[in-house]
């Protein structure tokens, strides 16, 4: 079966692939997760961050928002000693004050979902790429995303971050056109 091309032939990419990148997400939880994996990825593969994905879901308290905004210094120190995860010092403080961040927008808006979703007028934008080089880092929306999340006090979310988060969680779809799960994506956007 024809899929996307990025995944090569790594098992865990090829799974996150071909079960959950680019499907619509509106789970708070499972965005957060996104949204911190994604602020760890800057400057690395995304097949780095898949590989350690289940030592971060262990070190990061299982992606909770509400235990990861109470982490003090000694739970830093930690992390940054913890080799199964990207042992960055600004990363880890970002994924600190992110957590806090992500919890003061709940507050505001009900959910997370509610506020992320804003920024493609809550659908997902199909594309209809049929290689590679028609799959954009950054768009109109994920700069407006970016921009937004700075002044809410997130770090480690640029527009490429951004527009990362949105492939991921199903905000674009930007699978091949050739790809079995183009239309599989599709189909669960009807």
């Amino acid at each position: 079966m024809d899929r996307c091309n990025w995944p090569g032939n790594n098992a865990l990419m090829i799974e996150y692939h071909d079960k959950e990148w680019g499907v619509p997400l509106h789970d708070d939880h499972k965005l957060f997760e996104f949204l911190l994996l994604d602020a760890f990825q800057a400057g690395l593969s995304w097949q780095t961050i898949v590989n350690k994905r289940e030592n971060f879901r262990m070190a990061f308290d299982n992606f909770e928002p509400e235990k990861i905004a109470l982490y003090d210094s000694a739970k830093v120190e930690a992390l940054l000693s913890n080799a199964g995860i990207i042992r960055n010092r600004l990363k880890v403080l970002a994924a600190i004050s992110n957590a806090k961040a992500f919890l003061q927008i709940q507050q505001r808006h009900g959910s997370f979902d509610a506020f992320i979703w804003q920024f493609t007028g809550g659908k997902t934008l199909v594309y209809h790429p049929t290689t590679m080089k028609d799959i954009p880092v950054r768009s109109a929306e994920s700069d407006a995303m970016s921009k937004a999340l700075v002044k809410e006090g997130f770090k480690f979310v640029g527009s490429t971050i951004c527009y990362a988060f949105m492939q991921a969680a199903g905000m674009v779809n930007d699978h091949l056109v050739s790809c079995f799960r183009y239309n599989e994506v599709g189909n669960q956007l009807k």
